[in-house]
């Protein structure tokens, strides 16, 4: 299978990031925009530019003011210039696909794992995630699997094979249906394809709001299946996507505007999607920040 160009449905700035505080698919192990943010300028209201931090890897002087403004969605300045921490390449990732008959089974398997490590990757797809995806690609993806899980592993030498036979080891004992572990690049990369792919091809059958809630690791499998109920409730499709290796979720709204009924009943879900990670004191956003859609539910 040749990937499709990424370039062809995603685009995603630095000052977009440090506004939003971004994460990522990568982000269970090695941490989300903030980390690696070590100064801004910034342009306040008055139309002053001030300078935040610096390129230092340490700095404990004062408050500090350059992780405030990270995450704060251009209402206190806005970003003109970051200077940002830099990490060697990665060696080479093995990959693990497995999938389940039961979205429960799923995530209990991610949580057996987060207890014991910390993958390059773990990423969730549902049912309905997952046959958009193959209706879009084409790549032999199981269509009856209820839920799947795709890991990395960035470790080097006996400490990735450790890895792999742990997550392995975990994904099996919670009743995966089929396991897939694999060091080849090209095969590895064609998953994870697969995975950023899910948003557009989700999009395909309509209109998408798109959340981005999260919970404590300990809640995944409660607000999975809470979305699952208000999905069924409303009679609404939802696909949920996750980077659950940090609780982090995408419920994906699928609805046609011109159906009014349609329309109405993906807002209640919506907004009791976000009620539901509150009382399992999650977050109405884990990296998109709050806009205009969610900022009723903003605490004040």
């Amino acid at each position: 299978m040749v990937p499709p160009d990424p370039s062809s449905f995603e685009i995603c700035s630095i000052g977009g990031n440090v506004a939003t505080n971004a994460g990522g698919l990568c982000c269970v192990k090695y941490g989300i925009t903030t980390d690696y943010v070590l100064g801004l300028e910034v342009v306040l209201s008055d139309g002053t530019a001030v300078r935040l931090g610096g390129p230092r890897l340490k700095d404990a002087a004062g408050l500090s003011l350059t992780k405030l403004f990270v995450g704060s969605e251009g209402t206190l300045g806005i970003i003109t210039e970051v200077t940002l921490r830099l990490l060697p390449a990665q060696p080479p990732s093995s990959t693990l696909v497995a999938t389940f008959a039961s979205t429960r089974q799923a995530t209990d398997a991610v949580l057996a794992i987060t207890a014991a490590l910390r993958p390059a990757m773990l990423e969730y797809m549902d049912r309905v995630s997952i046959n958009a995806v193959e209706d879009m690609l084409h790549m032999g993806l199981d269509r009856d699997a209820a839920a799947m899980l795709l890991a990395r592993s960035d470790s080097r030498h006996l400490a990735a094979e450790l890895e792999m036979k742990s997550m392995v080891e975990a994904c099996q004992a919670h009743g995966a249906t089929e396991v897939l572990a694999t060091d080849d690049p090209a095969e590895g990369e064609a998953f994870v394809v697969a995975r950023r792919s899910a948003i557009p091809a989700v999009e395909r059958r309509g209109t998408v709001l798109l959340e981005d809630v999260g919970v404590p690791l300990p809640k995944l499998p409660e607000l999975v299946a809470g979305i699952e109920a208000i999905a069924a409730a409303r009679a609404v499709t939802i696909a949920l996507i996750a980077h659950v290796g940090d609780g982090n979720t995408h419920p994906l709204i699928v609805f046609d505007p011109a159906d009014a009924d349609a329309a109405a009943r993906a807002q209640l879900a919506f907004g009791e999607v976000m009620d539901l990670a509150i009382r399992l004191d999650g977050t109405i956003t884990g990296e998109h920040g709050v806009g205009r859609l969610k900022k009723a539910w903003l605490v004040d």
